[in-house]
């Protein structure tokens, strides 16, 4: 599983060391050398488990899908992004932190019922 790129759907194999990673930023990593770049690419679909190789130099739109159970791999990737949440104790026991949107906040009037009957006359 990779931790960065969250929606990988082929594992590379890499023509350096003949090992399988999910993304480049895996075997730099895992391991102590560079990546060797190279033409013909080894790709393994995670979503039927077979291999199959692509020429980069012949590389065409019908080619990223895999050849054996039509996978669609080159996607969009997502990357994790850092979220902002705030701590606090279990709202489960202790709910004052939650706001319901259901419930109108009665305090954003700027006339009380007794002004406003003084004020339309």
């Amino acid at each position: 599983m990779c931790k960065h790129i969250l929606n990988a759907q082929v594992a590379i194999r890499a023509a350096c060391c003949k090992k399988w990673f999910d993304c480049p930023e895996c075997h730099a990593e895992n391991a102590n050398h560079p990546l060797q770049k190279t033409d013909e690419m080894v790709f393994m679909c995670k979503k039927c488990k077979k291999a199959f190789r692509k020429n980069a130099d012949e590389y065409e739109d019908a080619d990223e899908y895999c050849p054996h159970c039509d996978n669609h791999y080159v996607i969009e990737a997502k990357t994790p992004m850092a979220a902002l949440g705030v701590e606090g104790d279990d709202a489960r026991v202790d709910n004052r932190m939650i706001k319901d949107d259901r419930i109108k906040d009665q305090s954003q009037s700027v006339f009380t019922d007794n002004d406003l009957e003084s004020r339309l006359g």
